[in-house]
This record gives structure tokens, sequence and C-alpha cells, in this order.
């Protein structure tokens, strides 16, 4: 079962945020705009605050999947869809 979590920008208290549940486990994720790169980056976090995975916030198309964190869960997954705006998390 695939979760949609709505990528919105323009919201009153930006970053975006969002809490993610991974292999079970609850993960915190921020997008924010890096000014310099005019890119958006990614971060997710335990919710301890523990760093897990920062990178650039890299769309999938449609036709394809590109892991966000690839190889640090086993049975999740976390993916930004470019073309809708959502993040997709598996299972």
């Amino acid at each position: 079962m695939t979760t949609l979590v709505p990528f919105i920008t323009a919201n009153t208290s930006p970053p975006f945020q969002a809490i993610f549940t991974l292999d079970g486990g609850q993960y915190s994720g921020v997008a924010t705009w890096n000014l310099t790169g005019q890119r958006w980056y990614f971060t997710l976090s335990d919710l301890s605050g523990n760093l897990i995975w920062n990178g650039p916030l890299i769309g999938s198309p449609l036709t394809a999947d590109i892991p966000l964190a690839p190889g640090i869960f086993q049975t999740s997954t976390l993916l930004f869809r470019a073309d809708t705006g959502n993040f997709e998390q598996t299972p």
C-alpha cells in the first residue's frame, strides 16, 4: 500500500515538514530550499533528531522510481513524484 504525502511549499510555516513511517518506525522529513543551488534538499531524521539521510530532492518521473534514502530501509521506500507533487511512502 502506498501513502501519498502532498509536498506543500506555500504553507504558513516553512520549511516543508512531514512524518513518514518507514520500516515500522517514524521519521521526520524536512525539505528546505537552497538559495545557492536553486533546488530543494531533503533531510530525513529519526524523531530524536538523529540524521538518517540528507540529499537533493530528486523527482521521480511517472515511469520510474528514484528512491530517496536508498539502501537505508529494508522493506519501505520513499520517493518524490515531481509530476504529481507528492511523496510516496511504501508500504
